[in-house]
């Protein structure tokens, strides 16, 4: 296979680009440090599509390693044809070459092993032969033996055993299964019956259910794994048997024998029923999950992206609001630059209830520190915290003052690691919590890399993933945010900076000990001077690394210092010097180049990296999360009972699922937007299509139930459009009904939209 070749092909870029990546890749560089600083050798890839491309180079090398070792296998036993080899060497999955190669497999003792132990293949060849004028019988009396080990008590046993080495072989043809599992994929339903009918849980919508195997969303097939692992669901495939069983009764029977073809049919039906069916089965239930599985991984990568890359609240005093009922809130003031200053634990909520006094307490801080902005945690008693947040801000008349309701997913496992214990060895965990949810706001980059990311709530089902694969996916996601931004080198922490590129944890903890011993970092090259890190680590994270006020000006942007001399090329040539950089001068530099290519080659660089570099000289060490949208401040606290239906809101997409999007509209619970309440001018194939984690968006309520702390709402904000895309919605659901499920009843299916209740879906995110 020519890997290069098939890769540029399914990910629709040249042959050229593929090779240059993955000799950059084999060379030890990594994807965010290719991304940005080899665009001129790649063609310019991104960090996801080299993530793409890396995937697949690694699954397409085991595939070759594998074709080779399954080659020498069947060489070895003396079986290899070059037909066979031809087959195996052009197989494009793992799982044709595992069929290819079952034949040949190892096998544990089965009945047809233990059959041809006893002699009976010749009985077996004989029946496949289909020719005979005479009972079978007749012949199976031959095979009756007493002899020890090869036992066979009558012509029956004799003939049961010889059809056993048939089932068995014809279970093991290659292009039988390929058919099978594809017949069965486009025409199959996966089922679920309730094991106890009775019994309550949020997974009734599948105690009578079937969905056809080629359209079932990946949320629900998840869904249905949970509510078999629960033990609430008894799940299977159903297959179009007919059909498969006159496939496999054509390929086998040769001739219409009255002996033979009685027991050829029999024969098709146990391979299929005992051999190949489970077999299937289980493949394609593997497979769904599979997909399943990187369809939410990737949803839970894009959130994870989203979030880490929101906008930090620079220059504020701001005080973490931890809430708690019987334990108390606990605060902590944290100054501009993330420093502690203060602790405190107040009693506002049940059952302590001191209410006056807490603000009070509160107000004191305040004034002391010169507060003008609170994150209040997202967690238990946030709904009464913010309560007691809103109205001490309009009875003290706290013009200058905010508050934010902040994710505090994962606060807690910070706070019990570790890493929070050596940063606050003499705080106990709350209070290291409410420090957390200080921090998330002025930089939630810095802080949420000291969080393992599967604890970071914007996933769904992430429990039940392939947790090696959602975990090297999610770090993935760190490392291209964290290098997309870019560390001040003489502040950032051994956790952030561990993250960029060729940065190893030792290195990382190397870097500030360097820097607590020697002080701070005056310019870039003093990094080879750290322990460990060494002249291709200095290539890979060099570029990453900002000093600010430092010996160069240039190691305040993110031009690489192998640019530098071309660098200052460009700027002599237009009249600058290497000083106008933090002068701010060198706005608009870039109108002052007429032609591009002639500059490129005057200085000695690509176009592409020049393009950068203007870039960045223009406003150095700029900050790609100024361009995305800020957090709504609040000072007023909105109530599930004030919401009416119709009223429009300003809400953060807090999460993105396959079926919608969660919306905090400052009433505590989330309000859901389905998919189908996101657009009306198109089809939304995904949410992801329209919002992401962080975004700022328009709602309109639709129903607020206090009941069931449910809030549906729409980013239709005409009521009119809304109800026509309603209609049409109905249509196309009453349609997909009646074709994919018709022992439903009418209307059944439109609880289904989410795969779980919706009143429980928060357990189910986690």
């Amino acid at each position: 296979m020519e890997i290069t070749k098939k890769i540029a092909e399914e990910l629709s870029v040249k042959p050229s680009q593929v090779e240059a990546a993955v000799k950059l890749i084999d060379e030890g560089c990594t994807i965010p440090f290719i991304a940005r600083y080899r665009k001129e050798v790649t063609g310019s890839l991104n960090d996801e599509q080299l993530r793409n491309l890396d995937d697949r180079l690694k699954y397409l090398r085991n595939l070759e390693d594998r074709k080779a070792q399954v080659i020498a296998s069947i060489e070895e036993q003396g079986k290899l044809t070059e037909e066979l080899k031809a087959q195996i060497t052009d197989a494009q999955t793992m799982v044709l070459v595992e069929d290819l190669y079952r034949p040949y497999k190892q096998k544990r003792r089965t009945r047809a092993t233990i059959a041809k132990e006893k002699g009976l293949e010749p009985l077996a060849q004989f029946i496949l032969a289909q020719n005979t004028d005479k009972p079978v019988e007749d012949e199976a009396q031959k095979y009756i033996s007493s002899e020890e080990g090869k036992e066979v008590e009558d012509a029956a046993a004799a003939i049961q055993g010889a059809l056993d080495i048939i089932a068995e072989q014809i279970s093991d043809v290659a292009d039988y299964r390929t058919y099978i599992r594809d017949i069965t994929f486009k025409e199959g339903k996966i089922v679920s019956v309730a094991k106890d009918a009775d019994a309550e849980s949020v997974y009734e919508n599948y105690y009578d259910y079937s969905e056809a195997l080629s359209t079932i969303p990946g949320h629900r097939i998840l869904a249905l794994n949970r509510g078999e692992a629960e033990k609430f669901l008894a799940i299977k495939i159903e297959a179009p048997v007919d059909r498969i069983l006159r496939y496999l009764e054509t390929k086998t029977l040769t001739s219409d024998n009255e002996y033979t073809t009685p027991l050829i049919k029999e024969v098709v039906s146990d391979a299929y029923d005992r051999l190949i069916a489970p077999a299937i089965e289980r493949e394609i239930r593997s497979t769904l999950t599979d997909t399943a599985q990187d369809g939410a991984i990737r949803v839970f990568g894009k959130n994870l992206e989203q979030l880490l890359l929101q906008p930090p609240i620079a220059g504020k005093v701001v005080l973490g609001w931890d809430p708690a009922f019987r334990t108390g809130c606990k605060l902590a003031v944290v100054d501009a630059t993330g420093k502690v200053l203060d602790t405190k634990v107040i009693y506002p909520t049940e059952p302590h209830n001191k209410v006056e006094q807490s603000k009070q307490e509160v107000k004191k801080l305040i004034d002391k520190y010169n507060i003008t902005l609170i994150s209040c945690g997202n967690g238990t008693a946030s709904r009464e915290s913010e309560k007691i947040i809103a109205d001490m801000i309009k009875e003290y008349d706290l013009k200058n003052v905010d508050y934010v309701i902040t994710n505090e997913a994962g606060a807690s496992v910070y706070s019990a690691s570790k890493l929070a214990t050596e940063e606050f060895p003499d705080f106990d965990v709350a209070q290291r919590s409410a420090v957390s949810i200080a921090r998330r706001v002025q930089d939630p980059l810095a802080e949420l890399v000291k969080i393992d990311p599967k604890s970071i709530g914007v996933g769904q089902y992430q429990h039940d993933m392939n947790q090696k694969k959602l975990s090297e996916t999610l770090t993935g996601v760190v490392e291209d945010s964290v290098n997309k931004v870019g560390v001040d080198l003489n502040t950032a922490s051994a956790s952030l900076l561990e993250y960029i590129s060729g940065i190893s944890k030792a290195v990382a903890k190397n870097i500030v000990d360097y820097r607590e011993t020697n002080g701070r970092f005056t310019n870039r090259k003093q990094l080879l001077k750290v322990a460990k890190l060494g002249p291709k680590a200095f290539e890979q994270c060099a570029g990453f690394m900002r000093i600010s006020g430092g010996d160069n000006p240039l190691d305040a942007t993110s031009v690489h210092p192998e640019s530098y001399d071309a660098a200052a090329k460009l700027l002599e040539i237009l009249g600058y010097n290497i000083n106008s950089i933090s002068s701010g001068e060198l706005i608009g530099l870039g109108k002052k180049i007429s032609n591009l290519h002639e500059m490129a080659e005057k200085v000695g660089i690509g176009e592409i990296t020049l393009e950068d570099i203007v870039k960045e000289l223009e406003k150095p060490g700029r900050d790609p999360r100024e361009e995305m949208p800020k957090p709504i401040l609040r000072k007023d606290v909105l109530d599930m009972k004030d919401l009416k239906p119709g009223m429009i809101l300003k809400g953060t997409v807090r999460n993105v699922i396959d079926f919608g999007a969660f919306v905090d509209i400052g009433v505590h619970q989330d309000g859901l937007v389905h998919i189908s309440q996101m657009c009306v001018d198109r089809r939304v194939e995904h949410p992801l299509d329209v919002v992401s984690v962080g975004d700022v968006v328009d709602v309109r309520v639709i129903e607020a139930d206090p009941a069931k702390n449910r809030v549906s709402l729409s980013m239709i904000l005409d009521e009119k459009e809304a109800a026509n895309r309603k209609m049409s919605a109905n249509k196309g659901d009453r349609k997909n009904d009646a074709s994919k499920r018709d022992n439903r009843k009418q209307g059944q299916h439109k609880k289904k939209d989410n795969g779980l209740n919706l009143s429980s879906l928060s357990r189910f995110m986690r």
